[in-house]
């Protein structure tokens, strides 16, 4: 049973950095995509970073977010830097074995239960 949990969210100030991790195990192999979303209160949930052979970023965290991978150890990070309040969210890991258009929730067949990033002013 694929198993996806994510860990690092937290209460920052703006302007700080967080590095949010992803542990997968369960799989019989690797994902071939990975990727990160997350929802703030009362708006649906958004496409934030996504990896497979390259990287691919929302516009609104191009520049400050970086995802990272370590098929070795199943993990997949995501490090945010330069937070702001508009980052305050619950971020969800998410993984496929397809090759998948990344930046659409209906590509991931695993999803994380969630870790809360808050981001004061």
């Amino acid at each position: 049973q694929v198993r996806l949990v994510e860990s690092g969210g937290g209460l920052v100030q703006a302007g700080d950095s967080l590095r949010l991790s992803c542990a997968a195990s369960g799989g019989a192999f690797s994902f071939n995509t990975m990727g990160w979303f997350r929802q703030a209160p009362g708006k649906e949930r958004e496409f934030v970073a996504a990896i497979r052979r390259s990287e691919s970023y929302s516009d609104s965290v191009k520049g400050r977010f970086t995802i990272s991978r370590d098929n070795a150890k199943n993990m997949v990070y995501l490090q945010m830097n330069s937070l702001k309040p508009d980052d305050t969210a619950v971020y969800y890991c998410a993984a496929t074995y397809g090759v998948v258009t990344a930046t659409r929730q209906a590509s991931y067949d695993y999803w994380g239960q969630g870790t809360q990033v808050t981001v004061s002013s």
